[in-house]
């Protein structure tokens, strides 16, 4: 509880990312493997790809594979926590227990003396952890700082392909269900380089859509989470023309 008064909403969940999947391994002693994944994922295709990729290894990490024009980006960390996974193994428990400790101590929404936030702690895992797999599937971890520089091919009868190999996952980053029945993608940031695939986003926005259909047979009044355009607007603007300084100042009253 003292860690949760010291940090903003954004701040205290990255600095859970790892004390979940910890607590599980701890209490269910059953449990050989574990993935930790953001919740604004959405997947397209089978798992098996990436778990026949991962084979036995220890720990695996998915980098951001940024884009030239956000290549700047990856001081921020160069992996993306979206996925993460840990074997229980010698290997594999002692970097989780590590990035734990590490989080609670220091998780916080700037760039200070190599750290930001949860994420750039994982960028000398391959070289600290021989069994460090990073996963290369190229339907694996596509978002706004990477869609540009792929191929999105296919049809609304079928799933999206990435360069031709099936899109497993995307990572919904920034986007917002409205109070009327809309969604706002992206901000300008991502789409003034191209714009939001609609082939990725519409079917999520189904999903969404019959899932809110669903919540509302039992709950007509439900709007937990959802935004009105002119707070997503405002949001906008801000990401868009506040200084860095600014926006680290309300993040803290933001959720991520």
């Amino acid at each position: 509880m003292q860690v949760k008064k010291q940090r903003g909403v954004a701040e205290y969940c990255w600095t859970l990312s790892p004390c979940l999947p910890y607590y599980v391994l701890e209490k269910y002693q059953h449990v050989e493997f574990i993935t930790y994944l953001d919740a604004d994922l959405f997947f397209y295709s089978s798992l098996e790809p990436l778990f026949q990729e991962i084979g036995r290894a220890s720990i695996a990490i998915i980098e951001h594979r940024f884009t030239s024009r956000l290549k700047d980006q990856e001081i921020k960390g160069r992996f993306c926590v979206e996925w993460v996974s840990f074997r229980r193994d010698t290997e594999g428990l002692a970097c989780l227990k590590r990035w734990r400790e590490q989080c609670i101590e220091w998780c916080f929404y700037r760039l200070e003396e190599g750290k930001m936030g949860d994420q750039k702690y994982l960028d000398p895992w391959p070289e600290q952890y021989a069994n460090c797999h990073i996963l290369m599937h190229q339907g694996a971890g596509i978002a706004p700082w990477n869609y540009p520089q792929y191929l999105i091919s296919g049809d609304a009868n079928s799933s999206a392909l990435i360069n031709g190999d099936p899109l497993i996952f995307y990572h919904f980053h920034q986007f917002q269900i409205l109070e009327n029945g809309k969604f706002d993608r992206l901000s300008s940031f991502y789409t003034e380089e191209a714009p939001a695939p609609d082939l990725i986003y519409s079917p999520y926005e189904s999903a969404i859509n019959e899932t809110i259909g669903t919540v509302h047979l039992m709950y007509p009044n439900f709007l937990a989470g959802f935004k009105s355009s002119n707070s997503v607007f405002a949001r906008r603007f801000a990401q868009k023309f506040l200084p860095s300084s600014v926006k680290r100042f309300l993040q803290k009253f933001m959720r991520y």
